[in-house]
């Protein structure tokens, strides 16, 4: 690619060396570099690209661009002097793709709970609505009707705008994705062209990365602070954190709540396993979702959809028709009427909602067993206050592992006991082995009780000191079911 068009809006504070006329590929890892391509040197949460800058330059690399120029420098290699490298990276990235952000309708959403449900559900309304539309999420990505495996919740730039520019390719006019607190801070982002952003909501998750909640929800804002002017920015109100979020946001505010004053409404009418009648802008709608939870997804899908131009009427004829997203609330019934609930859940908050939720649709007669754990080399703060809220909710709960990674399982579940009541302990289990754990909260169970497990809901493994292993919640739930 030309050397100019590739730079365009980068923001070059100083070029040191000679300038070449193109380069033949980008890369953030030293280790892919290759003659004649350039090298961008990222500052990451735990690694420095400055200090593997020696050896890009031995793979061949003809231009890097940096924060700091190194002091041994190598003749035939030129480098562009940048205030932000990640944000330098991103628009890097896109200009080698093409811009194919510009080229498409490119809608994302950020918050602590919801991101993956709202996303998928837009997807799946505009391709019912006959358009092309890609997806961005932590469960997959879609390209067309091509499925792409998703490693992180927002991939890095290079695999984002390449993915972009398939869609592009393919005559997607939409693409529908969740941006992560992570990517925003890393400014991952940095080089998309946002046609409109949403915010679900804010609660404790990732202080393991931020350190403090301020740092995640301003994390959070950096997305809309991003915004143009022609690009729409939608917030749920019921959230004390989204008028925070639409604050010096150059883009047209609007705003969706079930409590509060705003722009979109919505009213639960009926729920039950079977679904929800919703009343959403005036008009009655049945859906097969069910729990408050999922009524602010239903209602961000329609709030969206409506400022994306899609007809009423048809918007919520699609809504009617919307089924569950993989892992989240998703029911299973054994032959001699026991529910199992697999959950995403991961947040105190999620763990909170989920298990009210049900509260309120079962008859005080039935008992909820709650199987859940916390991910290891996250959080912790959050570990306690997770089985606090499990053990208030449930009438018995059963601590296992999730993911420990490089933790020891029954150390987290330790941490995660430190939250249970002296008073409450007596209704709190521990086994490590999450297949024993699902097991003994399904032999608990008596015909009309729920079982919820919680935490990896559409994951399909279990990590352990870096290794995945397969692991499927629901496939245990059903052999265990099906042995009855």
């Amino acid at each position: 690619m030309d050397i100019n068009t590739l730079f365009e809006g980068i923001g070059v504070t100083e070029w040191v060396g000679e300038k070449p006329t193109s380069v033949a590929g980008v890369t953030n890892d030293s280790r892919k570099a290759a003659k004649g391509w350039l090298f961008v040197a990222v500052r990451g949460a735990n690694i420095d690209g400055h200090n593997f800058i020696g050896q890009a330059v031995d793979g061949g690399v003809s231009v890097v661009v940096c924060e700091e120029v190194p002091a041994e420098r190598r003749q035939g290699v030129a480098f562009a002097v940048v205030k932000d490298s990640s944000a330098a990276f991103g628009q890097l990235a896109s200009n080698w793709y093409g811009r194919p952000s510009e080229k498409l309708k490119l809608v994302g959403i950020t918050g602590t709970n919801g991101k993956t449900t709202t996303v998928t559900l837009l997807h799946r309304m505009a391709t019912q609505l006959g358009y092309k539309a890609g997806l961005l999420s932590t469960v997959r990505n879609i390209v067309g009707t091509k499925a792409v495996e998703a490693t992180q919740t927002t991939p890095d730039p290079l695999q984002l705008h390449r993915l972009l520019a398939e869609m592009v390719e393919i005559g997607c006019d939409y693409c529908f994705m969740e941006v992560s607190s992570h990517a925003a801070h890393q400014r991952r982002i940095a080089g998309l062209k946002f046609a409109g952003a949403i915010f679900s909501n804010l609660t404790q998750d990732h202080l393991d990365y931020h350190k403090t909640f301020v740092d995640y929800r301003d994390a959070k804002k950096m997305f809309f602070d991003g915004l143009s002017a022609d690009a729409f920015a939608l917030v749920n109100t019921d959230d004390r954190n989204g008028m925070f979020m639409l604050q010096n946001c150059a883009a047209s505010k609007h705003t969706y709540a079930l409590k509060s004053v705003a722009d979109f409404k919505c009213k639960i009418l009926e729920s039950g396993f079977e679904g929800m009648q919703l009343n959403i802008d005036g008009v009655d709608v049945w859906t097969s979702f069910v729990g408050k939870f999922n009524a602010y997804n239903l209602l961000a899908v329609y709030s969206a959809s409506i400022l994306l131009g899609f007809d009423k009427t048809e918007v919520l004829t699609v809504l009617s028709t919307l089924g569950a997203v993989d892992g989240r609330f998703q029911c299973l019934r054994s032959k001699s009427g026991k529910t199992a609930i697999v959950d995403y859940a991961h947040t105190p908050d999620a763990i909170e909602n989920v298990l009210n939720t049900i509260k309120e649709i079962t008859d005080g007669n039935h008992q909820i067993i709650t199987v859940t754990g916390a991910g290891g080399n996250r959080d912790k703060t959050k570990r306690p206050i997770m089985a606090a809220i499990a053990t208030e909710l449930s009438d018995k709960v059963i601590l296992t592992s999730d993911n420990p990674r490089n933790e020891k399982p029954e150390d987290i579940i330790a941490d995660m006991k430190a939250g249970v009541p002296a008073e409450m302990a007596k209704k709190t289990l521990a086994v490590t082995d999450r297949t024993e754990a699902i097991r003994t909260a399904c032999m608990l169970a008596q015909p009309g009780d729920v079982v919820l497990v919680a935490g990896k809901g559409h994951e399909t493994y279990q990590e352990v000191n870096g290794v995945k292993h397969h692991f499927d919640d629901r496939e245990v739930i059903k052999q265990i079911f099906d042995e009855e």
